[in-house]
C-alpha cells in the first residue's frame, strides 16, 4: 500500500444535496417535499403529531414516579468481592477503593460513586473505601477483621447558603 493508494471508504463522504437549483436537477421547485401540506411548510416538526388525534404517548397511563434527586449508585455485593478476591483480581494489602473495584471489572456506571451491599460472605481481612455501605455489608466486613469508610455525604446546596445567611447575620451584629 502507498500514500496514493488510501482512499476513504465508499460512501463514506457525500456532498450535501442542493434543493431547489431547477428542474433538472431532480430536486428543484418543490426541493423533494411533494405538494402542500404541513409537511411542504419550513419550521414543521412531527414527531409523535397524529393529525390531531390524541397522540399515543400521552394515551397511555402513567406509571411509577421518577425521583429527580435519586442518586445513582454502582452496587456491588459483598460476595463478588469476595470471589474477585479469590481469583486474584483485587489485592487485600491495599486499601480497596472506588477505581480499583472499576480496575478490577467488577463495577461500571454509577455517577454518583459505589454503595456496597451484604449480600455474601467476606472471609478476608480487607479495608474499603466507598460512597455508601449497608449495615449489612459493614457487618460482614467487619465480622472477617476489615473496616469500612464511608464517605461523608455532601452537604445540600440549600443548607450552606442558609449557613453564610447566617453568618452574614451574625456579622452584621457585631
Amino acid at each position: 500500500m502507498k500514500l496514493n493508494d488510501i482512499r476513504d471508504n465508499p460512501g463514506a463522504r457525500n456532498g450535501r444535496v442542493r434543493v431547489g437549483r431547477g428542474i433538472g436537477s431532480g430536486k428543484g421547485k418543490t426541493s423533494g417535499r411533494g405538494q402542500k401540506g404541513q409537511k411542504s411548510r419550513s419550521g414543521v416538526a412531527v414527531k409523535g403529531f397524529e393529525g390531531g388525534q390524541m397522540p399515543l404517548h400521552m394515551r397511555l397511563p402513567k406509571r411509577g414516579f421518577n425521583n429527580p434527586f435519586g442518586k445513582d449508585y454502582a452496587e456491588v455485593n459483598t460476595g463478588m468481592i469476595q470471589k474477585f478476591i479469590d481469583a486474584g483480581k483485587l489485592d487485600t494489602k491495599a486499601t480497596i477503593t472506588e477505581d480499583a473495584l472499576r480496575a478490577a471489572g467488577l463495577v461500571r456506571g454509577g455517577k454518583d460513586g459505589v454503595r456496597l451491599l451484604g449480600k455474601g460472605e467476606m472471609t478476608v481481612k480487607a479495608t474499603f473505601a466507598v460512597t455508601g455501605a449497608t449495615k449489612g455489608a459493614i457487618a460482614a466486613v467487619e465480622k472477617a477483621g476489615g473496616t469500612v469508610e464511608v464517605a461523608p455525604a455532601p452537604v445540600p446546596e440549600h443548607e450552606k447558603k442558609q449557613a453564610r445567611r447566617e453568618a452574614n447575620t451574625a456579622a452584621k451584629a457585631k
